[in-house]
């Protein structure tokens, strides 16, 4: 097999072959990493011959897309035969008649929408077509105001206590902040993954889901959905009382131990369900669900070991009930975007997604990052995604289904590692992160069908552009109006020193933290040095030098939050410095508005720290007057 054959069919199949890392340095794929990744793709590629066999059959699918995608006013870019009449039919059946120009393509149009498009000739041709806005719904589309400055919390759903939660938190929790946040003006609730899982084992992360088109059921609220007294009827009758009240006392989230008692509730429910309405609307519920929620149900309950489908059915609707009413009840209380969903990157290999799409899934690959400077080895994810070019085979349909479940009822959605619909870094199962290649995505395709369907849905867009993030493609982000995140500690200039906000973007939203990184209060005092130093993870810790580092940024950021106005040694002040970003949206993790020390989860660490398992505090003193200074801090307007 020669290197010049190899090659070619890797960058027709839209292998990276040559990459630049986070160094800056060039890198070359080893050919035997781009032959088994080719091989698992289906593409066979053991000699010159199979490699030119491959490339011409991903000649043939290339020249015959299920769909194209286009922005309002631009030609479609069908490829036809120049004066070969056509005909554009609407999502209504109201059709345009026209000829195709000189090359090959058809009129623009000004409507965004779907539409098929019937080519006059021998037998009509119909290829679907998607015209998409010019770009996503935005805050100031959401809140009537173009130069809004809205604001919201960030919250990890599993973390909020309420009574019934089983320590693994539910859809009553999040309305408890729902309601804090209203109260003090705020506009949103970002939340953490509510993806439906699969059982839940030892470790359980919500990045790594079932099927990321439904919902957890053990993050339903059935008190909202059937009544505080249909609710407490089951949890007595099934004995489960005094182990919710063991469960909700932990100090830590028990996730099997809570998925087990959740559960043996729901299912108690649901044997117990008589009222008529709960029932009507149960079974109109399944009907809009269709086939994909059958099949999703069906699955389900193989994966639980039971096969009780109705029961999974019941399930589905008791979370999706639950969530309805915590985003009516946001907007009714005010939030002008209300819930923001989060979107994982892949989803289980043998998880229900994949099942629901066996042919668009990457075959025997699974998602990571190449080697860095935190992670010497790289990451191997352990979930799937879809090929790009099983997505151009079949329309897009898994990635269309994806957004219109994810951003249904929703008023936004975050969406992990927004890079993906660039590039992934994709690895044979069971293989080394360090033997992976990048694979390119139909980037334009995707963007144009994001913005779509977050027009018709009225949901904004949120991209995690964080990490290595390749030249020019946070500005094709924010000229499709998906905003990216700014994070305090990154957000400096090339010397290290923290930018004062009016330098933060106008097309990011604005944050303290992540997730995956350590609290305000956490890094001034040093708690993630001293998980690293306690964990041994990314590599060998100076802790004399990395104090001495610390502290010089802590003194760093208290200089620039003085200049700024405020406080430089008060945390209240730190928060209210990112609240003066001119971004149209300041998000504020639950974590810092009550000025917690430990992170919510420490990347790359699977035993020994508590990832996806901290509880909030059910008592929050203090809290209503940071969100009102958090608020006031939003009403400044930051010279530009």
């Amino acid at each position: 097999m020669s290197s010049p054959a190899l090659n070619a069919l890797a960058d027709a199949a839209g292998l990276l072959v040559d990459w630049v890392d986070m160094s800056g340095r060039p890198q070359t794929v080893a050919p035997a990493t781009l032959g088994a990744v080719l091989e698992a793709m289906g593409l066979p590629c053991a000699s010159d011959a199979q490699c030119r066999q491959s490339q011409d059959r991903l000649a043939w699918l290339h020249r015959a897309p299920a769909m194209i995608t286009a922005t309002i006013g631009e030609p479609l870019a069908v490829n036809a035969t120049p004066g070969l009449r056509y005909q554009l039919l609407d999502e209504t059946g109201r059709a345009c008649e026209g000829t195709f120009d000189a090359q090959g393509r058809a009129a623009g149009v000004s409507a965004p929408g779907y539409y098929q498009l019937l080519q006059a000739g021998a037998g009509e041709q119909v290829l679907q077509v998607a015209v998409a806005p010019a770009r996503c719904w935005s805050v100031g589309d959401a809140c009537d105001d173009p130069a809004a400055r809205a604001w919201g919390v960030g919250l990890q759903v599993y973390s909020a206590p309420s009574r019934h939660d089983a320590s693994i938190g539910d859809a009553d929790g999040v309305l408890d902040w729902v309601r804090r946040v209203a109260a003090a003006g705020g506009d949103a609730l970002a939340l953490s993954p509510v993806h439906a899982a699969r059982p839940v084992g030892r470790h359980y992360s919500p990045y790594s889901p079932s099927d990321r088109r439904y919902f957890d059921p053990l993050h339903a609220a059935p008190v909202q959905v059937l009544g505080q007294a249909a609710a407490d009827a089951a949890l007595q009758a099934a004995g489960l009382a005094q182990r919710f009240a063991q469960l909700h006392a932990a100090a830590l989230v028990d996730w099997p131990g809570g998925a087990q008692a959740k559960w043996a509730w729901l299912r108690r429910l649901h044997q117990d369900l008589r009222d008529d309405a709960h029932r009507s609307d149960l079974d109109a519920f399944v009907r809009e669900g269709g086939d994909a929620l059958a099949a999703y149900a069906a699955f389900a309950a193989r994966d639980a070991g039971d096969d009780d489908v109705a029961f999974q059915l019941f399930a589905q609707w008791l979370a999706a009930r639950s969530w309805s009413n915590v985003q009516q009840c946001a907007r009714d209380g005010g939030m002008r975007i209300g819930l923001i969903s989060d979107l994982a990157v892949g989803f289980d290999p043998h998880g229900a997604e994949a099942a629901a799409w066996p042919d668009a899934v990457l075959p025997g690959l699974v998602l990571g990052a190449p080697p860095d400077a935190f992670n010497a080895d790289g990451q191997a994810w352990g979930i799937s995604s879809y090929s790009p070019t099983a997505l151009k085979a079949t329309g897009f349909a898994p990635f269309i289904g994806l957004l219109r479940a994810v951003m249904h009822g929703r008023g936004g959605v975050r969406i992990d590692h927004i890079l993906g619909l660039l590039r992934l870094w994709v690895l044979p199962a069971g293989g080394s992160a360090g033997d992976g290649v990048y694979l390119r995505y139909p980037f334009d395709d995707l963007l144009r069908l994001l913005a779509l369907e977050s027009w018709r849905n009225r949901c904004i867009v949120i991209g995690e552009d964080l990490g290595v993030v390749p030249d020019g493609l946070r500005e094709r982000l924010a000229a499709r109006g998906v905003l990216g995140i700014d994070v305090l500690m990154f957000t400096r200039d090339a010397d290290g020193a923290f930018l004062p906000p009016a330098r933060w973007r106008t097309s990011a939203v604005a944050t303290t933290t992540t997730h995956d990184l350590p609290t305000l209060a956490g890094w001034k005092c040093g708690r993630d040095l001293d998980w690293r130093q306690r964990l041994g993870t990314g590599g060998q810790i100076d802790r004399q030098a990395e104090d001495a580092r610390r502290a010089e940024d802590v003194a760093r950021l208290a200089a620039q939050v003085q200049a700024d106005g405020g406080d430089g040694a008060q945390l209240q002040d730190w928060l209210a410095f990112v609240a003066h970003s001119p971004a149209p949206l300041a998000l504020l993790p639950a974590e810092d508005a009550l000025g917690l020390e430990e992170q919510p989860n420490l990347p790359g660490v699977v035993e020994g720290h508590p990832n996806w398992r901290r509880r909030l505090p059910a008592a929050a003193p203090g809290l209503e007057s940071t969100l009102a200074g958090f608020a006031q801090a939003r009403q400044r307007r930051t010279p530009a």
